[in-house]
């Protein structure tokens, strides 16, 4: 968990961070790693965006509304964490461009904000729609990933990289966009897939995601077929 902030230090900046995913279900994989990375970087707020329609990803299992409440259901507790439905609410493939360019509008061009990425999603950004202008919006941090490498596959790519690469996360609060970071996170080998083979096959998923959330799937009937 991040760390308390102390009335009696010079104040801290506020720096909010969206991270998004399909959650179906949310589990441990997606937590830890982020309640690892606020206290690294002195995350204030992490807002959770479950995607309606993943522009990469087969289509949920889960509806919107049950991910939705499995998400809200695993956080209700963190003070870190809120949920954003925006991207539940509509009905075109979700781009993470689009998300940002509606958060600035309403959190101005001042505010510090970051988007939390995965390693391997970091190696495949290029691929995502209107990737260059990612940095305009907002700093990047970088959960690592098992099993992925760490370097690009293009020079190009690892050029970009390299320019706007920080290594102290304190100067994520001294401009608004524009950075990126890789933590130092826990590599959890937990996958959503692999949760909802185990309940296929009646396996116990107990260590893997909230006993809320498991309860809700158990409630619904999720991941049975």
């Amino acid at each position: 968990m991040p760390h308390a902030i102390d009335s009696t230090c010079p104040k801290q900046p506020v720096i909010k961070a969206l991270f998004g995913g399909t959650f179906d279900p949310i589990h441990y994989g997606h937590l830890q790693p982020v309640e690892t990375l606020a206290y690294q970087t002195g995350l204030n707020q992490v807002i959770l965006l479950p995607n309606h329609v993943p522009p990469h990803r087969p289509q949920p299992e889960a509806t919107a509304q049950q991910r939705l409440e499995m998400v809200q259901l695993a956080v209700q507790d963190s003070p870190l964490f809120t949920v954003d439905k925006r991207e539940l609410e509509r009905t075109i493939p979700s781009y993470t461009i689009d998300t940002l360019e509606s958060f600035r509008q309403e959190l101005g061009n001042k505010q510090p904000l970051a988007f939390i990425i995965g390693q391997d999603a970091l190696l495949s950004l290029h691929t995502w729609h209107r990737w260059q202008e990612l940095l305009s919006f907002c700093h990047l941090l970088v959960c690592a990933r098992p099993g992925y490498q760490t370097q690009f596959s293009t020079t190009e790519m690892q050029q970009w990289l390299t320019k706007h690469q920080i290594y102290d996360p304190s100067q994520l609060g001294s401009k608004p966009n524009g950075y990126i970071y890789l933590a130092d996170t826990p590599l959890l080998s937990i996958s959503a897939t692999d949760i909802r083979q185990r309940h296929q096959q009646g396996l116990s998923c107990d260590d893997l995601l909230p006993l809320s959330v498991q309860k809700y799937i158990d409630s619904q009937g999720l991941y049975r077929q």
